[in-house]
């Protein structure tokens, strides 16, 4: 293999110094490969970087490892399936101290690396391709993705982790290597492109943006995107990843709304153009406020084992809350509203013996029934959601670790 000034040949590139890695996923690109990696050669050459080409083949049967190697690049078998998978195991062998990955499938252009090189220089840790900016060529997107699945995720993504990122599923990306080890990536699949944005968001970590073309790939086969497969998992990445969104703003709506509709129908019932919401209403009023009580205590829960798990960093409202929280006080909030509930209980029982335990009028009765079940039910979960907390403070080798406590 020749060796020039910029282009590490894959016998000696872990002997020499190696800036960076353009890394490519790959998965039955035999048509592709090696124009990619010739264009990855020819801008490592002319902009005279000290570079590798890195191939991590996951699983190729069309001969797309022979193609690569022959075309000078170092090739990994990544055994793992999986897009995440690929990149995670290509991240891990790569020898650049920055690394640059993108599509082998002739989509992105590799002949015009350097605004994301020159961007990692300058202390960037992830530097993202905005394709929406850059332009999109006839024919290189489908006009699902286009005008409705990365607009409306990419949003999603920046109202959940207020990214300055608005293309969030670029395939041509650069990044650190320290930068992610930090983010401890873990999605093996397509979310992968997401979980990186979002751990960068997370992390705090600088993110910048660069115009990028895309254009048609050089595929003769199907993609091996499947839209609403993918989608979903995106979506529900990013859900779980923001327990603010998923359980905390729907819950204190839900607490808020019910607690004001139970208030209204408590005294008497509520009647609105002729149509009256009493007892009965009443019971779903209150269902509102359990339910929505329910999903803080899990928003809570769930925030605080991402944080001891690693998978989360620590916030400012996190720490104040968990400050002052022990089970002892957990304990006593959950006492005080059971026995809440048990006086009102204690209430109903006391009208219905006054009336020697004959029939009652049960729109006066459940009144006060149902306002007592449903503190009764809630302090149950402050009590037993106390204990849960308690059993997530059990040190682990990942609370002990994590990630996010390394500097």
């Amino acid at each position: 293999m020749k060796k020039n000034n910029s282009f590490i040949a894959r016998s000696n590139v872990k002997n020499s110094y190696c800036e960076l890695t353009i890394l490519m996923p790959c998965l039955n690109e035999a048509r592709t490969v090696g124009r990619c990696i010739e264009k990855a050669k020819t801008f490592l050459v002319n902009s005279q970087v000290q570079g590798e080409i890195l191939i991590a083949d996951n699983g190729s049967t069309d001969g797309s490892q022979k193609i690569a190697k022959e075309a000078g690049a170092r090739v990994i078998q990544i055994n793992q399936k999986g897009y995440g998978s690929a990149i995670r195991g290509g991240i891990e062998a790569a020898c650049g101290r920055y690394i640059i990955m993108g599509d082998a499938d002739d989509s992105y252009d590799f002949y015009d690396l350097m605004p994301f090189l020159s961007k990692l220089r300058e202390g960037y840790d992830l530097v993202m391709g905005n394709r929406f900016l850059g332009g999109i060529k006839p024919g290189a997107m489908p006009p699902l993705h286009q005008y409705i699945g990365n607009p409306i995720l990419s949003g999603i993504g920046q109202l959940f982790f207020t990214t300055p990122v608005k293309d969030f599923h670029c395939g041509l990306r650069g990044f650190s290597k320290k930068a992610t080890h930090k983010m401890n990536l873990q999605t093996t699949g397509m979310e992968f492109a997401s979980e990186m944005v979002i751990k960068a968001s997370l992390l705090k970590m600088r993110v910048c943006e660069i115009p990028t073309t895309l254009s048609p790939d050089g595929r003769d086969r199907p993609p091996h995107l499947r839209s609403w497969r993918d989608g979903w998992r995106h979506l529900r990445f990013m859900l779980i990843y923001n327990p603010r969104w998923l359980f905390l703003y729907p819950g204190f709506f839900l607490v808020i709304l019910g607690l004001f509709l139970s208030l209204l129908a408590f005294f008497s019932p509520i009647i609105i153009n002729g149509i009256t919401f009493d007892i009965h209403s009443l019971a779903y009023f209150n269902a509102m406020v359990v339910i929505g009580f329910s999903m803080i205590l899990f928003a809570i829960q769930s925030r605080y084992y991402g944080y001891r798990s690693g998978l989360l960093p620590s916030s400012p409202n996190l720490d104040f809350l968990f400050r002052f929280f022990s089970l002892e006080r957990g304990l006593f909030l959950g006492a005080l509203m059971v026995i809440l509930g048990v006086i009102l209980a204690i209430r109903a029982i006391t009208s219905w013996a006054q009336i020697l335990f004959g029939d009652i009028d049960p729109s006066s009765m459940m009144r006060i029934v149902l306002p007592s079940v449903s503190v009764i039910i809630m302090g149950t979960q402050v009590i037993f959601s106390s204990f849960f907390l308690l059993f997530l403070e059990i040190p682990t080798s990942k609370t002990i670790n994590g990630n996010f406590d390394k500097e």
